[in-house]
């Protein structure tokens, strides 16, 4: 649920990227991380496998402006995609107060897609929680290469309850930051505070707009709560075929956050 502290007069809201393996929900906390200024974000943390597999998760705190005199504060994070990591899983989702669901458009993925999401109803229950307490977005990735189903298709296998959907292809950072404002939006969090008090003394997900990469809030989390909020946009898919499976490398300097064990900071491949 969400932390206030009133001592810095700060408030902390719980995002949890879920998901198979291989998804791109890494590569999501890693173009957020890239296109947010250095003043609004703190430092990405991944724990992982030597394969660039995510082993605990990754966290990315992000600064998103000032509400009622409280800054808001989102905290990131993945979970690994591999099913013998699924007590990290629930681990991760303790506290969540919203669910970005990162789909693989691919055919051949629609199983593990079922078989994820599933497998997050499960988790949820097990914490006493529904996808009907919790907000959660879809997000289907890789619409920037081949033989990838239909946003109906997707919907039909996924999604029957028509929660907000968004396409993407998060390697080129296309439906990254609408997926991020859409679970970020105030009614949203309204709705599922009232719905899940009772299992966790209310309060949900974060109620402030999310800067973009393009806007004056990705450059100094300034406060704006006027603008409209943003609708997934449908059509052809983006990019060259090809892309979006893998990326490059990026390295950075290596750094502890909250406690955690040694960790690389900066970007990765497309892991999820």
């Amino acid at each position: 649920m969400v932390f206030f502290n009133y001592t810095t007069m700060q408030m902390t809201a719980k995002i949890v990227y879920y998901g198979p393996g291989l998804c791109g929900k890494t590569t999501n906390l890693q173009a957020i991380h890239q296109k947010t200024a250095p003043n609004s974000r703190g430092e990405m943390v991944s724990l992982e496998t030597e394969t660039d597999r995510t082993l605990f998760f990754d966290l990315l705190p992000l600064d998103v402006g000032v509400i009622g005199g409280m800054k808001v504060r989102l905290q990131l994070y993945t979970v690994p995609g591999q099913v013998f990591y699924n007590a990290t899983r629930k681990l991760v989702l303790k506290g969540v107060d919203g669910v970005v669901f990162v789909a693989d458009s691919q055919a051949a993925a629609l199983d593990t897609n079922i078989e994820s999401f599933n497998n997050l109803k499960t988790n949820l229950a097990e914490l006493s929680l529904s996808v009907d307490q919790v907000p959660v977005v879809f997000q289907y990735n890789k619409r920037d290469i081949r033989n990838i189903l239909s946003v109906d298709e997707l919907n039909r296998a996924l999604n029957p309850a028509g929660m907000p959907h968004f396409e993407a292809a998060a390697l080129h950072s296309i439906g990254v930051f609408e997926t991020l404002k859409a679970i970020s939006r105030p009614d949203r969090a309204a709705g599922a505070g009232a719905a899940r008090g009772a299992h966790a003394g209310g309060g949900a997900a974060p109620v402030a707009r999310v800067p973009g990469p393009g806007d004056p809030g990705a450059r100094g989390a300034q406060e704006d709560r006027h603008r409209e909020p943003p609708q997934a946009v449908g059509g052809p898919p983006v990019g060259g075929a090809g892309a979006g499976a893998s990326g490059t490398r990026e390295t950075g300097p290596r750094s502890r956050s909250g406690g955690a064990s040694p960790a690389r900071t900066g970007g990765r491949t497309q892991a999820g």
